[in-house]
């Protein structure tokens, strides 16, 4: 049985995340923070009541949480500041 390549299996590319971040431990944060938002919105949209968060800002086919936040970051619909 063939196996996908790895460039299939990984999307957004590694290289598409760290042009619009600094580095590696900036792209995880940043998504790892926007995964926690999405999925409290669609938590929210289950109640019924979804004001508050921003609902995904691209057009996907899946369902993770975490692709759709690395798909917002790599089409540069997420900006963050670090705290100073």
């Amino acid at each position: 049985r063939a196996f996908p390549t790895l460039a299939c299996m990984i999307k957004p590319r590694v290289d598409e995340l760290l042009s619009r971040t600094d580095s590696h431990y900036a792209a995880v944060l940043v998504a790892a923070k926007r995964a926690r938002q999405l999925n409290s919105y669609y938590r929210a949209l289950g109640e019924g009541s979804y004001e508050e968060y921003t609902p995904p800002m691209v057009e996907t086919q899946t369902g993770n949480y975490l692709t759709i936040a690395l798909e917002e970051l790599a089409a540069g619909k997420i900006d963050y500041r670090y705290r100073v």
